[in-house]
């Protein structure tokens, strides 16, 4: 745990981008979303369903770009810590070790999440921890290779997922965009024992390195000596590349979020970087927005909120409040005593985050 000051020498469009991300992962947790998929409005009904839901198989909706989003955020934080600790005068060593450790406990909290079941210790690799566990470490070993280098990697990591899916050959798993029936499948039960519920692959870790190395090669622009207008200029461009490669690839390659094919890559790829883009233009170079604290606060201790709210930190707040709101307002409508109920919640999570802030405690591993 740390109590010093990490907003200092920070790119404060960064630290928004970052929490708005986790402010939305917390809002889940508050179960507020669930609220607006019981209303009797099917436009509103869509609209939830599309924000807050991952598509089944085939498709993408916003809610498939937030993992993206946060693995892309910690590739282009890399850079900033990495110069933040030779600063401080950390050797090499030191910096590499500290990344390692902080690799397997990122593992370690993934696998923790989710490893007891009701009557075994199980081992499943698909959350969002354990996943970053690999992606981190494979792009910290290449902060100090150049861009081409880094690039040929991303690609390199996405090709061999391709590959493996298209061309695996045992029987019963020799489908590459089948739901169960493709390598992602043989993966899960090749490490586990069983096919993980959703069909979502651990093996993801793999072509998503893509979107952290992305994040490296993004915050060395972003630390670089060039002009905000064309650091913004070359982010925009390297979107719309990524963004029609997608799109493309779509005709060949199905989107699938689940088993992270190549276009999904692209294509969340694409708006990831241009999401970075965006906040970057109105923070940064045209401070429209110049009051983030909202969603700083969540920001600067994501992998603590994350991991409080996916223990039941939410469930706690909720058993906590909900007698309250189902006395005072369920008898009026039990959809608003549900939803006053969610922003309480998402409220009381916000205010944790809110207090350590305060506190200058920031938590990190």
């Amino acid at each position: 745990m740390s109590t010093t000051n990490p907003l200092s020498q920070r790119l404060r469009s960064l630290d928004f981008f970052r929490g708005v991300v986790m402010f939305l992962l917390v809002a889940e947790f508050s179960h507020l979303f669930g609220v607006f998929m019981k209303t009797e409005n099917e436009t509103i009904t869509a609209a939830a369903d599309f924000l807050f839901h991952h598509v089944q198989w085939e498709g993408l909706h916003f809610w498939d770009l937030i993992q993206p989003f946060f693995m892309f955020i910690v590739g282009v934080s890399i850079p900033y810590s990495y110069a933040n600790r030779l600063e401080k005068g950390d050797s090499e060593k030191q910096i590499r070790r500290h990344a390692f450790r902080r690799a397997f406990l990122l593992l370690l909290f993934g696998w923790g999440l989710y490893c007891i079941d009701p009557e075994k210790i199980i081992f499943q690799f698909d959350n969002v921890l354990a996943q970053l566990s690999f992606t981190y470490l494979v792009a910290f070993l290449l902060v100090k290779k150049t861009p081409m280098v880094q690039a040929i990697a991303a690609l390199g990591f996405i090709l061999i997922s391709d590959f493996l899916y298209r061309f695996f050959p045992v029987v019963g798993f020799d489908q590459a965009f089948v739901a169960g029936k493709n390598f992602g499948a043989w993966f899960n039960i090749f490490i586990s024992g069983y096919e993980y519920g959703g069909h979502w692959a651990a093996f993801n870790a793999v072509p998503t390195a893509a979107h952290t190395i992305w994040g490296l090669m993004a915050g060395q622009l972003l630390m670089s000596k060039s002009s905000h207008i064309d650091k913004f200029k070359r982010l925009i461009v390297v979107a719309v590349i990524c963004l029609a490669l997608g799109y493309a690839l779509s005709f060949f390659t199905p989107v699938i979020k689940r088993i992270t094919t190549t276009s999904f890559i692209f294509l969340s790829g694409g708006w990831t970087i241009l999401a970075l883009a965006i906040c970057y233009w109105i923070i940064d170079i045209k401070s429209y927005i110049k009051k983030t604290l909202v969603f700083t606060v969540v920001g600067v201790n994501p992998l603590f909120i994350y991991l409080f709210a996916s223990v039941g930190g939410g469930d706690l707040f909720q058993k906590i409040a909900k007698p309250f709101t189902n006395s005072l307002l369920g008898g009026i409508s039990p959809w608003l005593a549900s939803f006053v109920l969610g922003l309480i919640v998402l409220f009381s999570l916000w205010y944790v985050c809110y207090w350590l802030y305060k506190k200058r405690i920031f938590i990190k591993i």
